[in-house]
């Protein structure tokens, strides 16, 4: 028999999991998992969407979020991942979202993907046009963020943002 957790999970992966359109995904669960490192770099793309998602927060009295290395690095695996098969999806949050509960302190973990974007500001631009993205970057209670944008050797970018409450 599956615990009330699992169906918790299936529920909310099933009820967000995206397809072309990529839609954000939430999760408030909490699982062990793997540590994460505390290094990170961050490249001119990543820097750049780092600081107009959070002057966009700012625009909109939200409060500005702090960058941490802990997330970014589970956000880069992500990224690898989604160049390795090619396909933009939210596959594994769960196993995301339960490092960051156990690693970071995260009590709530939300992610944006999106691929195909050249610049910061197109990919801010198109999650800001749709609802779902949308709605995790405006989420008021989120107070750290990390970033991973990769490009594939095709020199497609994918990118992974995810955003926790602490």
């Amino acid at each position: 028999m599956k615990s009330p957790l699992f169906s918790a999970v299936i529920f909310t992966f099933l009820l967000f999991s995206c397809s072309q359109a990529d839609e954000g995904l939430n999760l408030f669960a909490k699982v062990d998992k793997e540590t994460i490192s505390n290094e990170a770099t961050y490249s001119e793309l990543e820097s750049e969407l780092l600081v107009l998602v959070n002057n966009y927060r700012v625009e909109k009295n939200l409060p500005s979020l702090e960058v941490l290395n802990q997330i970014s690095n589970v956000a880069d695996e992500h990224t690898n991942y989604m160049i390795s098969t090619g396909d933009v999806s939210h596959a594994n949050f769960e196993e995301r979202a339960s490092n960051l509960i156990k690693n970071a302190g995260a009590k709530k973990v939300s992610e944006n993907v999106a691929y195909g974007y050249s610049t910061a500001k197109s990919v801010l631009n198109g999650w800001l046009n749709s609802p779902e993205h949308k709605k995790i970057i405006e989420t008021s209670d989120f107070t750290h963020f990390g970033i991973s944008t990769e490009s594939n050797s095709k020199g497609r970018n994918y990118f992974t943002q995810i955003f926790i409450t602490k």
